[in-house]
Parts: structure tokens; C-alpha cells; sequence
């Protein structure tokens, strides 16, 4: 469940889908035929953001899937926008904000975003809010429980905070919690400690350390290289069934621009890790926290 919405566990991120950061582009008619063909293949959660390319995501999502399907749920997140020469910068006032979500509903072409996540500025890596972007986290939840009341959005989220974060948050009723997080990158596992305590949906960005650079890559690992021969599966799908075997309400936006990688990761929801496999795997991190 997400914000009151059931969803499969297995969804898809679309930031790839207009280029990322460490990808070219792909062309629009790939990018609209992977999002048609995740849903088809039963995707009903999509994560989206308005700063993902300057709104070319929201773009080609509505281009693929207007007008939604019902049981669709449309995440996006605020906290950053694009300036005039269309580097990415930190938004993190209030007033930003709510001028995110508002330009998330323009181009995504609906009324209400399932769910908002506020994307945090405080610590590396990404960009840092300085000066007066350096807001407190009440003066952001309470615009967020404004937009909520109003019925812009469904659920408030957060991205990118730190467990005595959250717990501060846990009052406004958070929906879901996205952080850096794999199986070689644990930093922010007490934030995962507190979702299964108070049973709020995890959602990790960057499930196999593919997004940017400096992450360390699931693929590569010889554990789960030898895991997949074992197992039949893919590196990927096995760094994807480890994650969803780390709390109950773990939901994975695994994103990609290969519809062939698509079916693959949704396929991930049924491979199995027997106990050893899983012991071997609960081992090895190549950042703990």
C-alpha cells in the first residue's frame, strides 16, 4: 500500500526516461513505449519528478498513459528546479515548494499527485541548500499538509533524510520514505529501521548503484554474480529480491529505458533467495551503516 493506494511492489522510476544523469537520452518513442509497456505488464506505480529534465519526464509520461488508468499512482518529488541557464538547484522554501507541485500537476496533467515527496538538501551527496535555502523541516511539512488539505496530494513523503528526521516527521503522517539505498550501500539503514517500526512504505533510489558514478555497483559484485548462476536469475533481480526481502512494505522504483531490463526487474518480484544465499548476501556491504 501507498498513501492508501495498492500498488505492486515492483514499480518503475522514470528519471532515465528523458536521460538522467549519467545517460543519454533515449529517443521519445522508446522512452513512451517502455512506460505503456510497465503498465501492461501490471506497473501501477510510477516516480516521477518535475526537475527529472526539466519536466521532460512528466512529459512523456503523459504523453505514454493519458488519460490514466485508475488504479495508476503518480509519485513526484520537490525540493530542487531547474534555473535559467537549466542547472539543477536546490528549492527548498516553502513557496517553492508548492510552485513544485503545482508544475508537477501542470505537466503531468492531473488534479491531485498521489504522493509528494520532499527531497531534503542537508548532507551530500547531490546538491546542498545554503543561505536562505536552508529551511526548517516544519515550515516544509506545514506547506505540504496545506497542499494535502487542499487535495493537491494524496501522501507526503520524504527523500534523502535522516532517521531523527523522519521520527520528527512521523505527526504530519508520512506515506513513504525514499533513500540512497542497496545491497553495498546501507548508510541509511537506521531510516529503514524506523519505516518497519511504524510500518511506512520503503522506497530505495538507486537499487543496483546504477544511477550515478560514485555509487558502488550490485551487478558487479562476485556474490551476487555467483547468486544469479545459481539461481537462474540476473544480477539485477537478485540485488531486487534482496531489497524486497528487507521490510514488508519495501516498493522498488528500479528505472531503466530498456524494455527488455523492464520485464526483467518486474520479473525480480519472483525470484527466490533460499537461506543461504541470503545469509551470504546479508554479509557483504561495501558501506555500512
Amino acid at each position: 500500500m501507498l498513501a492508501g493506494r495498492r500498488v505492486a511492489r515492483i514499480g518503475l522510476g522514470a528519471m532515465q526516461l528523458a536521460g538522467g544523469h549519467v545517460r543519454p537520452a533515449p529517443e521519445p518513442e522508446l522512452a513512451v513505449a517502455v512506460l505503456r509497456a510497465a503498465v501492461d505488464e501490471g506497473v501501477n506505480h510510477i516516480d516521477t519528478a518535475e526537475f527529472y529534465s526539466a519536466g521532460r519526464c512528466n512529459e512523456l509520461i503523459r504523453q505514454a498513459l493519458a488519460p490514466y488508468p485508475e488504479d495508476l499512482v503518480l509519485v513526484s518529488k520537490v525540493g530542487a528546479e531547474h534555473d535559467d541557464q537549466g542547472g539543477l538547484v536546490v528549492a527548498q522554501r516553502p513557496e517553492q515548494l508548492r510552485a513544485g507541485v503545482e508544475a508537477n500537476l501542470a505537466t503531468l496533467g492531473v488534479e491531485r499527485l498521489d504522493v509528494v515527496n520532499l527531497r531534503r538538501a542537508d548532507a551530500p551527496p547531490g546538491i546542498l541548500a545554503e543561505g536562505d535555502q536552508v529551511v526548517d523541516l516544519d515550515s516544509q511539512l506545514a506547506e505540504l499538509l496545506a497542499l494535502r488539505d487542499e487535495g493537491k496530494i494524496g501522501g507526503i513523503g520524504l527523500s534523502h533524510v535522516t532517521a531523527e528526521q523522519l521520527r520528527h516527521a512521523l505527526p504530519a503522517g508520512i506515506a513513504c520514505v525514499q533513500n540512497a539505498y542497496s545491497l553495498l550501500d546501507r548508510a541509511s539503514q537506521p531510516v529503514l529501521d524506523v519505516c518497519r517500526e511504524h510500518d511506512i512504505a520503503w522506497v530505495p533510489f538507486c537499487p543496483l548503484g546504477s544511477a550515478f558514478p560514485h555509487l558502488p555497483k550490485v551487478t558487479g559484485h562476485p556474490a551476487v554474480l555467483e547468486a544469479a548462476a545459481s539461481l537462474g536469475a540476473t544480477p539485477a533481480q537478485v540485488g531486487l529480491a534482496w531489497l524486497l526481502g528487507t521490510h514488508a512494505h519495501t516498493l522498488l522504483i528500479a528505472g531503466t529505458a530498456n524494455p527488455a531490463h523492464m520485464k526483467e526487474n518486474i520479473a525480480a518480484g519472483d525470484v527466490r533467495l533460499d537461506r543461504e544465499t541470503l545469509a551470504t548476501l546479508d554479509g557483504i556491504a561495501a558501506s555500512a551503516g
